[in-house]
């Protein structure tokens, strides 16, 4: 697939151009400049052709030990891996002596560039659309991402440099036959777990937890910005790679501080692209810092994560900075069963993301808990397991009345959701639940995910019928 990247000086709309391709918000937007830092990317559509689109930071003058040095860096990479980039300009700032030295690198590389003038739109752009030449990159295509004017000029200026041919799919692919479905010995179909489907994987934690350097190290290379300053990182930046030969698409979150200390506007939205994140993906790994582990927001984001019911995982990062590692290994082990109670038996591994330490375990453990979290059983089982388990301890009547529990469905997976049909819904309590779900955890093997349970009234038969006297 063709990858076009967008660059330019900050605060140019480069993120705005990435959003009105990808069709979607997904990168975050904000009037000051140098909100991007991490190269963000996404299936665009411009009219009729699809591509890979890179969003990336604001080109900058700095040193390359510096934030800004390390952003022009992902940004310079992004522009060698791509087959085209789109180098955009503020028509309406006209052009700046940092367009001409970025321009100039542009040239330089010999890569096919497209000029594009953006904010055309706003009175006074014609002037900085003809200064625009003056870079000596072609002819500037006028657009205006904000509001989707130019978007039929820019695709016809992509095609020129590239060809339509380079967007067309030269492999058909071929609908894959229909698995034969096997059935089990009640007669209900058995759906086999999927090894081959790709794995969306989000990794969330607190500020500088190390959660960037860990995604690095899967990937063997720099491709996300670290350093010792807490939350670099502001985008949900998603990448992908091969794992013994399953896909793996995973985002990297913004570090997610406690409620009352996230003020700032960039920092609520990165938040809010942080829970988007959660939503999306089936598991969810919670990078712990292993030298302050198990603080107040950690066990939050875990509950969080319960109650969206995706598949948890934890990772408890730097481990390779704890010299008594037996002591540790007992007390985190000990703190994981006494304070996770709504995950217990939650798969939990200890990593390095600077040395590459676990990362193995790491990903069998994420693979281990969605096979679980993708897990079915059949009604006969569920049900010969429910009639043990009530014989053995029945619910306790309520006002001298029994509760009669008749039968149990699971109508769903991600996460397994369970109904119980009851005589009186309102009388089962808290505790009765419980113990059902801790039972299902260890009859059927779904230990460290979330399980769902709702109880429905049994239909009575002779409710609608008049009472005769």
């Amino acid at each position: 697939m063709v990858t076009i990247a967008i660059i330019g000086r900050p605060n140019v709309g480069k993120s705005t151009l990435f959003n009105r391709l990808v069709g979607r918000k997904l990168a975050l937007v904000d009037d000051r400049p140098g909100v991007t830092r991490d190269r963000r990317e996404g299936e665009a559509r411009l009219l009729d052709l699809d591509f890979r689109v890179i969003d990336t930071a604001g080109l900058e003058e700095a040193g390359a030990d510096t934030l800004e040095g390390r952003m022009r860096a992902q940004t310079e990479l992004a522009i060698q891996d791509a087959d085209l980039s789109l180098f955009v300009v503020d028509a309406k700032a006209g052009v700046t002596p940092q367009d001409e030295t970025f321009g100039d690198l542009l040239r330089r590389r010999g890569k096919p560039v497209i000029l594009v003038a953006n904010k055309s739109e706003a009175r006074g752009s014609d002037t900085g659309f003809y200064d625009a030449f003056s870079l000596g990159l072609g002819q500037p295509c006028a657009i205006s991402a904000e509001h989707g004017e130019g978007m039929g000029d820019l695709r016809d200026a992509i095609v020129e440099v590239l060809g339509i041919e380079a967007f067309e799919d030269p492999d058909a692919a071929d609908a894959d036959p229909e698995a034969e479905i096997e059935f089990d010995e009640d007669g209900e179909p058995i759906e086999r777990y999927d090894a081959t489907k790709p794995l969306n994987i989000a990794i969330v934690g607190r500020p500088n937890a190390g959660k960037s350097t860990l995604v690095n190290r899967f990937l063997g290379e720099d491709r996300l910005l670290t350093g010792p300053e807490a939350g670099i990182t502001r985008d949900s930046i998603s990448v992908e790679w091969e794992w013994r030969g399953r896909r793996v698409k995973m985002f990297d979150t913004a570090g997610m501080r406690r409620r009352a200390r996230v003020q700032e506007k960039l920092e609520k939205l990165s938040v809010a692209d942080a829970l988007r994140a959660i939503r999306f993906a089936e598991v969810v790994v919670i990078v712990f810092d292993v030298t302050i582990p198990f603080e107040k927001q950690d066990l939050t984001l875990v509950d969080l994560i319960a109650r969206e019911g995706r598949a948890p995982v934890l990772a408890f990062n730097k481990w390779d900075l704890v010299e008594d590692r037996q002591a540790v290994l007992a007390d985190l082990r000990e703190k994981t069963e006494r304070l996770l109670p709504q995950v217990r038996g939650v798969k939990a591994v200890t990593v390095a993301g600077a040395t590459g330490e676990g990362l193995d375990r790491l990903m069998k453990a994420i693979t281990e808990t969605h096979e679980t979290w993708n897990r079915r059983v059949s009604t006969a089982k569920l049900n010969q397991w429910l009639e043990r388990m009530v014989s053995h301890h029945p619910p306790p009547a309520v006002s001298g009345r029994r509760v009669n529990i008749k039968y149990m469905t699971q109508i769903k997976t991600r996460p397994p959701t369970f109904i119980l049909h009851t005589s009186r819904p309102e009388a089962v309590g808290t505790a009765y639940t419980r113990y059902l779900v801790n039972g299902l955890r260890e009859q059927f093997g779904l230990a460290g995910i979330p399980i769902r349970m709702t109880m429905r009234k049994s239909d009575n038969p002779y409710a609608h019928k008049a009472k005769k006297f």
